[in-house]
């Protein structure tokens, strides 16, 4: 496929894009355009499928063009065709002007004229010309009528040579131009740098060396809480734990790793646990040499396991030359066994929320608390459970789980105020309580506590959801996306992206998005349900039927029987949102087989 050729422009319904600057303009009635706001990625991804208008372009074909030799979640370029749609389909009364063809790509539908050369450009001094400068809708757009035109009658010889002279000063000014740049040229840098961040770090899973199965939990326990630590030192990036723990006992190098996550170094290690001994290895690799740049050897008591965490941590951020932030002072468990309750309690956790992982989780919690009862750690991750229960309807106590977590929460803040995790708390807390307008700060103060932590990210995005700003959503899910490679919250977060394209009829790109949430995690309710009402609405009835039912066996609360249930029962927003939900996700569901009453 031949590439845009410089200062390539294509008009179309009222807009024009540069494709040599990447811009997008809007014909506002004067000569001058109104620009508008585009990224390069959509800009790029506008300009493909402009140049092949009318004709079906794969998902791999534009992955090649938009993002050459990067592996690209699908979920970027759903975010792209939706920022392209809220530009151009504003106001259009014919369906949107890229139209999905599911499962294999996308079609640009709409009219466009004929591509033409751009006159020199505002960046050397003239006019970008306006949308107003090139032919209309209903004048010719075929080469052929072009080249009929230029062999009819033309206009008297004075204007002609009134042409000739423009197009004479036109090329003197391209020639100038020329000679500047070539002596005043440099090469230029890279459009983009792909190389990982340089203070860039993945925490891989730590061996068991104990050789007692037991003992699993302590080891990825302690291995996370590394990676909490080692994401607070300034500028640090760090790949989420879960994405980690996708590497455990696969046969990839260090190398492979550090190009796969665009990270430069790997922490790895192996934990040995003898009674109340622990001996940990520690090693800390350049990625791109698989060069070791330091190892030790730390042999601790179990109750100076936060101790030796600050130690490693220190020791990273010593050899990368930078300086730990100041970390507050937090309240640490003596007792050995509360720690073992806290990773217990963790570890449950990170199973899908089912009746019986739950009840685990909340029960190592609660021991940890009876132990210690002013524990921060066992305050926090208590009520964080709690409230992951009432979300994902693993409990028949909703209203004082929630309750007591609201508590907790507030018991955590009160000994300990700055403490990231119990602030991420009380947003989810308020959050569930439909109180997103004070969740939202909660969030930000998580962020602003510890940088690498997504879920707050996605769950700030969440919350504008709810009150009204669907524009900001998709980006925070997607940036999560990145983060949870391999995490039972990847079905969430596409949950969530496939919500919002429902709520705007974009009926395709919900399909898809639901039923990969469904594909990660069979369990959860919401991808049934939601993935029934899109079949609804698209006319599917079968497959509405069958996923409706499963989302009725996997519901405890019965909230499917009807839609006066499911609009008392579930939390739809400010009312325009609810609006949307009204047109879209109830009808969806009626078309599947709910019953109004």
């Amino acid at each position: 496929m031949d590439g845009p050729r410089a200062g390539q422009a294509f008009l179309f319904e009222g807009f024009r894009l540069d494709r040599a600057e990447g811009r997008l303009f809007r014909d506002n009635g004067s000569h001058d355009d109104e620009a508008l706001p585009l990224g390069s990625r959509a800009a790029a991804l506008l300009g493909l499928l402009l140049e092949r208008r009318g004709k079906l372009v794969t998902k791999d074909e534009i992955f090649a063009a938009v993002w050459p030799g990067m592996a690209v979640e699908e979920a970027n370029l759903t975010v792209q065709i939706s920022a392209l749609r809220r530009i151009l389909d504003r106001g259009r009364e014919r369906g949107s002007c890229i139209q999905t063809v599911p499962g294999r790509g996308y079609r640009f539908v709409a009219l466009v004229e004929a591509p033409a050369l751009a006159t020199l450009t505002s960046t050397n001094g003239a006019a970008t010309p306006s949308v107003a400068d090139y032919p209309r809708s209903g004048q010719s757009n075929s080469v052929d009528e072009v080249h009929e035109t230029t062999r009819a009658p033309g206009p008297s010889p004075g204007y002609q040579l009134g042409r000739i002279v423009k197009a004479v000063a036109a090329a003197c000014l391209c020639l100038a131009a020329g000679v500047i740049l070539a002596l005043t040229w440099r090469a230029p840098p890279p459009l983009e740098d792909h190389s990982p961040p340089r203070l860039s770090i993945v925490v891989l899973p730590f061996a068991n060396l104990s050789r007692d199965p037991d003992q699993q939990y302590f080891v990825d326990g302690l291995a996370e809480d590394l990676t909490s630590e080692l994401a607070r030192i300034e500028h640090m990036h760090v790949i989420s734990r879960s994405t980690a723990l996708s590497y455990r006992d696969k046969p990839v190098g260090v190398k492979e790793i550090g190009r796969e996550l665009g990270v430069r170094y790997v922490l790895e290690g192996g934990v040995q646990r003898s009674g109340d001994r622990m001996r940990v290895n520690a090693q800390l690799i350049d990625a791109a040499t698989a060069t070791h740049l330091w190892a030790d050897r730390f042999d601790r008591d179990i109750g100076d396991l936060f101790v030796l965490q600050d130690e490693i941590a220190l020791r990273v951020a010593n050899t990368l030359n930078v300086a730990l932030e100041a970390v507050e002072a937090r309240h640490r468990p003596q007792n050995p066994d509360v720690l073992d309750f806290i990773f217990r309690g963790r570890a449950a956790f990170r199973k899908w929320p089912m009746e019986e992982s739950h009840a685990r989780s909340v029960g190592a919690f609660e021991h940890a608390l009876a132990l210690d009862p002013h524990s921060v750690e066992a305050q926090t991750w208590l009520a964080r459970v709690l409230v992951h229960g009432v979300l994902h309807q693993q409990t028949t106590t909703a209203a004082a789980d929630i309750t007591r977590a609201e508590k907790l929460a507030g018991e955590a803040l009160a000994s300990s105020p700055l403490n990231w995790h119990a602030h991420y708390v009380k947003g989810q807390v308020l959050s569930v309580q439909n109180r997103c307008d004070e969740a939202i700060p909660e969030y930000r103060r998580v962020i602003t506590l510890n940088r690498n932590f997504q879920s707050a990210y996605a769950n700030l995005g969440w919350c504008k959801f709810w009150l009204g700003s669907l524009d900001e959503v998709i980006p925070l899910q997607v940036q999560a996306i990145r983060a949870h490679q391999a995490d039972p919250f990847l079905s969430v977060l596409h949950w969530r992206i496939g919500v919002v394209h429902l709520v705007q009829s974009h009926l395709d790109e919900a399909i898809a998005m639901f039923e990969k949430s469904r594909s990660i995690n069979s369990r959860l309710v919401e991808a049934h349900a939601y993935l029934a009402a899109a079949y609804g609405l698209s006319e599917q009835a079968e497959r509405a039927a069958a996923e409706l039912a499963e989302a009725r066996r996997l519901n405890r609360d019965g909230r499917y029987s009807s839609i006066a249930q499911v609009a008392s029962t579930e939390n739809f927003g400010v009312p325009q949102v609810r609006a949307l939900f009204e047109k879209t996700y109830f009808v969806g569901l009626l078309q599947a087989g709910i019953p109004e009453e």
